[in-house]
């Protein structure tokens, strides 16, 4: 809805015209410049689109500057507290929190479309035993169109609420089966009597001899509520790298699983997914109690190149709600898990020094989810080159939401950024014994 004007006016030729202020539910309004290049005869620049509103979205709120996170207009306060995460998936995915009946049917979904088929599971052994899980999960997302070819008319919309549905259903299956290949392990299959994450926990840690989860569920369920925390607190983020890979993907026509294996690639660089990696990097680089002081004056050093990972935010300019809700979570795991791994403690020392700092405290760097969703993940023994996988997962809920979005708009155009061209005018080609 268009209530304002703004005005633009070239000072060199003197031309000026009014584009419409499009009004946002909640934030920044947005002005309309589809026009600018027919009317002024220029583009915007703006690298890293940190002012272009790419689309508009029902999907996800972020207010940086005061902390606030928002799925479908729910805090995720709320929804983190008291919601599972397939949930928090069809709150995403439909717009509205399911009722009692619609959450049974669609957790039933799930779990029966958690399956593989066997010549998919087959492709795992193409892969050499020492590939990297995120390798693995890129390529086997993306055939999964080889396998549903027959069910990928994006027109039809139930046809692309099975394809989203089956897509948060096998992604935790392809990510065990990604690590369990890579450790030489035996595919597990997934169990029907699990919750989400109760599956994804058996499959990637049962032996052949014993279940990882038996039907008396003897797993702690704070490991399995830490997790489920976790993939709430990372299924959506407005429109993030891999999130808007999604969509440039999808406004092609592509398929869904194109789409998503097109967001897993976005994903996988270390600027985007891999920040909680980072953290235990930078951890392992500090080694010892005794050095946390001197690394601290070293991030503090503008001239010297050491940072602390896991701390501030693009996005968060005061501090990340995520933040907030998992430092508990991450205390109580490592109060269960009882490990003598000195990581733990060191990563506690920092955080406290930084918390105390006035250096950290002006500048509003509070620790980020990233610093604490990589120490919950250590201590529920996924290993590190499976950190970026379980962003993957969660995330997927949210891309799909987005891809839904973007199928329900038929005004949706194909996505071509334009660009400020700085190379050589035009010239005439030299014969190669002229040059």
């Amino acid at each position: 809805m268009a209530n304002d004007t703004l005005l633009i006016k070239h000072t060199g030729n003197g031309k000026q015209v009014e584009y419409p202020l499009l009004q946002s539910t909640l934030g920044a309004d947005a002005v309309e410049i589809r026009n600018l290049y027919k009317d002024m005869g220029c583009f915007t620049h703006d690298p890293g689109f940190v002012s272009t509103a790419s689309c508009s979205s029902k999907i996800t709120y972020i207010d940086g500057d005061n902390g606030v996170l928002l799925y479908r207009g729910y805090p995720i306060e709320q929804l983190a507290d008291q919601c599972e995460f397939t949930e928090v998936a069809y709150l995403l995915m439909h717009g509205e929190l399911p009722n009692q009946q619609q959450l049974l049917n669609f957790n039933q979904e799930i779990n029966d479309r958690a399956v593989i088929h066997e010549s998919l599971r087959k492709f795992f052994d193409g892969f050499h035993y020492d590939a990297h899980p995120m390798a693995m999960l890129v390529g086997v997302v993306g055939s999964l169109s080889a396998f549903y070819h027959s069910e990928m008319n994006i027109k039809d919309p139930v046809q692309r609420l099975r394809a989203a549905t089956r897509l948060i259903g096998k992604m935790p299956t392809i990510a065990a089966a990604s690590f369990r290949h890579s450790v030489g392990r035996p595919f597990v299959y997934p169990r029907i009597d699990l919750s989400y994450c109760e599956n994804f926990l058996n499959m990637m840690f049962s032996r052949s001899s014993q279940n990882y989860i038996d039907q008396n569920h003897y797993i702690d369920p704070g490991y399995v509520k830490a997790l489920n925390l976790l993939f709430i607190l990372h299924a959506d983020h407005e429109q993030n790298a891999s999130t808007s890979t999604v969509r440039l993907a999808a406004s092609t026509g592509a398929n869904p699983y194109a789409c998503i294996a097109a967001g897993i690639a976005a994903l996988w660089g270390p600027a985007h997914g891999g920040a909680n990696e980072a953290v235990l990097n930078m951890l392992a680089e500090i080694g010892t109690l005794e050095n946390v002081p001197k690394y601290i004056a070293k991030a503090k050093d503008h001239n010297d190149p050491f940072r602390l990972m896991g701390f501030g935010h693009r996005v968060y300019k005061n501090f990340d709600p995520r933040a907030t809700i998992i430092r508990k979570t991450c205390y109580q795991v490592l109060e269960k898990t009882q490990s003598n791994d000195p990581l733990f403690e060191l990563a506690l020392a920092v955080e406290e020094q930084a918390l105390k700092d006035d250096y950290f405290i002006e500048k509003k760097l509070y620790p980020n989810v990233d610093f604490y969703s990589g120490i919950i993940y250590k201590a529920l023994n996924i290993p590190v080159e499976m950190f970026t996988v379980m962003f993957a997962i969660a995330r997927t809920a949210g891309w799909v939401a987005h891809w839904l979005e973007m199928m329900e708009d038929s005004s949706m155009p194909i996505s071509r950024p334009r660009q400020l061209y700085v190379g050589p005018p035009r010239r005439d080609f030299l014969n190669i014994h002229n040059r």
